[in-house]
């Protein structure tokens, strides 16, 4: 599991391998910069990452795991934890936050990933029926496994937002998607969030607690020392490049077959 943008230097030799990213984030583009602008050679281009070839992974969550039999009435609409003022997507964040502030039933708090930020995310994220989940320097984070692991239905307000083990977890099932343009106009993303049922609801919390393992990486053994489980993170990983592994080498042979001189776009550095 790597960073590329950390291995900018070798990018060129990596960029073959099956990588496993957290997400694309926005450290990629497709255009390059002009061919006199030395940065462009830090750029990690849209060919050395690819859906055809790589692999979406989870973060690993910081809050522990609740049950579907703990889980309790919740006070909170919505409820958010974490940085205000982020770079790049992160404007839209600070656009939510002052919109939301001041709303009836939400909570929004800034802080840090520290030991009495962790049992405040616990109590908000356990009390809260929805949690916020906007892009901030990349469009997702480790706060969206934190919310299914305790069972606070995720909003997801991030357009571009690349998801781990998609085709297996249908997120729809448990998660509200909400357009940025529809979130940035004023009262519509409460108003939005009350309209749901106690039906619906309860129907969302129990899909989310039926994926809760498959985002887990830990095989619960002493040390750490034993087989991964079987609906873990770590087999869901594997079971997703073995998925990939046609589609690469049918972009193997597709480069492979064209005449001398033709130029075609680059779809992934697979060869």
């Amino acid at each position: 599991m790597i960073n590329p943008v950390a291995m900018w230097h070798i990018k060129e030799e990596i960029a073959p391998a099956v990588l496993l990213l957290v997400d694309f984030g926005s450290w990629y583009r497709f255009d390059t910069k002009s061919s006199n602008d030395n940065s462009s050679d830090l750029i990690i281009h849209h060919t050395h990452v690819s859906l055809l070839k790589d692999v979406i992974v989870p973060y690993t969550h910081l809050l522990p795991k609740l049950h579907i039999s703990e889980n309790q009435e919740r006070q909170t609409l919505l409820y958010f934890k974490g940085a205000k003022h982020r770079h790049r997507g992160g404007i839209v964040r600070e656009k939510l936050w002052d919109l939301l502030v001041n709303a009836r039933g939400v909570i929004m708090e800034e802080g840090f990933p520290n030991a009495t930020g962790k049992e405040q995310s616990i109590k908000g994220m356990r009390t809260s029926e929805f949690c916020l989940h906007p892009a901030g320097d990349t469009p997702t984070s480790c706060r969206l496994f934190d919310a299914i692991q305790s069972l606070c239905i995720p909003v997801i307000v991030s357009d571009n937002i690349e998801l781990p083990f998609e085709g297996m977890v249908d997120y729809s099932e448990f998660s509200v998607f909400v357009a940025v343009s529809d979130a940035l106009k004023p009262n519509w993303l409460v108003s939005h969030l009350r309209s749901y049922t106690r039906q619906q609801k309860d129907k969302f919390r129990l899909n989310m607690a039926s994926v809760q393992p498959i985002f887990v990486y830990d095989n619960c053994h002493p040390g750490g020392i034993g087989p991964a489980p079987v609906n873990g993170a770590v087999n869901h990983i594997w079971r997703k490049v073995h998925q990939k592994l046609p589609v690469i080498k049918e972009a193997i042979i597709r480069d492979r077959r064209k005449p001398p001189g033709v130029l075609v776009p680059l779809r992934c550095h697979c060869t």
